[in-house]
């Protein structure tokens, strides 16, 4: 009889030097969706989306859609299954079907039975592949610990650095995210070269991703990022270091994301390669275009929008895969809001399905709106409001509110007749505004050359203060290696 998997791997890591992880991966819960809310109306193609990724991240995502939409519950948490039977990961293998049994369930119970895959049975718990599968894991831990043991009797690092990644790739296979970061994260000590050390970084932040410990995977981006072979080369890049630094980028801008750093998170996604865009693990290009998309909408002015997102050749080739947000980008630059607005809803539940970017979709929604509204208005001194909620596909109370808010916080200058509902720009004399600004830039720039005259004096005189050599308190003198230093300075000071 074999002991729980769990209770063998902490016997056996017992074995292992202990060591401090930077971070608690359990910090940053911020990004936690909310667990209440339903996805009706999909469009989403299960089979080419779950086809994106690999690994754990993979079975995750399935997960995410099984738990918030009834429609595609069953079909995800089968293919779930399927993907997890490939791995070490016994217990989510036994979580998944205990959710597909439940799932079928409540479809056979339903009134409508007839819903595709609603009348077909769950395959049985494989429990000797579970059984086995314990065994065979254990066993491998075993002896990939022995391994280890020996690459430290040898004390070669390379191989002791080989030997921490495996254990890691092996505790990732199982599931212990815990244990697969601390192997991990060991390896540095055994780096011998900078692209150990971005390997290294790179496994961190895959495994910190997936514990959604992101001040962790901003802390190993830059660590990575900090490396001579990604730090020193500037201009073009060879294929295996734009590749890294796109891998990076895009663990940064997830990092990004879920600290609701919209706007940073955007930067980072844009300066994503597409065609070195390879991180299954985690995303997928389609995530790049729809992440730094809803994030570029949501901060970006006008001329960043134009210069960074719409004239971007890189970031054009991610927008090819996702037409929807592209078009969107286009309707809200061109200023045809009805229609942007109108496509964002209906791409509202596919956003809702991805795990990371579900927690924001709100918050999101009503930024690129109140952006919208702000945009509209700005030309004008004054706007019917009746207007105004038409091309906004809205009602003209919502729309006072909306317009009420923002005047509030500071974002619209104006005021609202509520009677004749117009919306006035408050006066502003812009003449005077015009002569205030140029009275303080030529103050700013007289303040500058008179500063930049007294350097160059300053340099020209060899003016320079010296620290006394004796101890004790006493402020620095000022000298001057020719004797009429003093008083030529000063005639030239008085000269200005």
């Amino acid at each position: 009889t074999f002991l729980p998997f769990t209770c063998m791997f902490a016997l056996l890591q017992g074995v292992v030097e202990p060591m401090q992880i930077d971070a608690d991966p359990q910090e940053d819960q911020q990004n936690a969706p909310d667990v209440n809310y339903v996805v009706e109306n999909p469009t989403l193609d299960l089979e080419q989306y779950a086809s994106s990724y690999c690994g754990l991240m993979r079975i995750e995502r399935l997960q995410f859609i099984a738990e918030h939409c009834p429609q595609l519950r069953a079909e995800a948490l089968k293919m779930a299954l399927s993907f997890v039977h490939r791995t070490f990961n016994v217990d989510v293998y036994e979580e998944i079907h205990r959710k597909l049994t439940e799932a079928t369930r409540e479809v056979q119970g339903a009134p409508d039975a007839a819903v595709e895959g609603g009348a077909v049975e769950p395959p049985p718990l494989d429990t000797a592949w579970a059984e086995s599968t314990r065994k065979k894991a254990l066993l491998k831990l075993e002896k990939l610990d022995t391994d280890l043991k020996n690459y430290k009797g040898n004390s070669i690092k390379e191989s002791i650095r080989r030997g921490h990644d495996d254990l890691g790739d092996h505790y990732l296979d199982c599931g212990d995210l815990s244990n697969a970061l601390k192997c991990y994260s060991r390896a540095r000590d055994y780096c011998t070269s900078a692209k150990h050390v971005i390997n290294m970084c790179l496994n961190v932040i895959k495994v910190s991703v997936y514990l959604q410990n992101w001040s962790h995977v901003l802390s190993y981006v830059s660590k990575a990022e900090s490396t001579p072979e990604i730090a020193e080369q500037r201009g073009e890049r060879d294929c295996q270091s734009q590749s890294v630094l796109t891998k990076l980028k895009c663990a940064a801008g997830l990092a990004e994301l879920a600290s609701r750093k919209y706007k940073q998170a955007a930067k980072c996604f844009l300066l994503a390669s597409f065609d070195h865009c390879d991180f299954a693990e985690l995303l997928s290009p389609s995530n790049v275009a729809v992440y730094g998309g809803m994030c570029a909408l949501a901060t970006f002015d006008r001329q960043e929008l134009q210069k960074n997102v719409i004239s971007s050749s890189s970031f054009k080739l991610f927008l090819e895969l996702e037409p929807q947000v592209r078009d969107i980008i286009f309707k809200f630059y061109e200023s045809k809001y009805a229609s942007c607005l109108k496509m964002l809803d209906e791409i509202k539940d596919n956003l809702l399905l991805d795990m990371y970017l579900a927690p924001h979709v709100l918050t999101l929604y009503t930024l690129i709106r109140n952006r919208a509204l702000i945009q509209y208005f700005s030309p004008y001194v004054s706007a019917d409001m009746t207007k105004m909620s038409q091309a906004f596909n809205t009602t003209v109370l919502a729309l006072e509110d909306e317009l009420t808010q923002l005047i509030l916080e500071g974002l619209i200058n104006a005021r609202i007749d509520s009677h004749s509902k117009i919306l006035y720009a408050r006066d502003v004399d812009q003449r005077s505004h015009t002569f205030e600004k140029s009275i303080h830039m030529g103050k700013e720039f007289q303040r500058r050359a008179k500063a930049m005259i007294l350097r160059a004096a300053v340099l020209r005189n060899q003016i320079h203060v010296k620290v006394p050599l004796h101890t004790g308190p006493s402020s620095p003198h000022l000298c001057s290696s020719q004797p009429s230093t003093t008083a030529h300075f000063q005639t030239s000071l008085a000269l200005k």
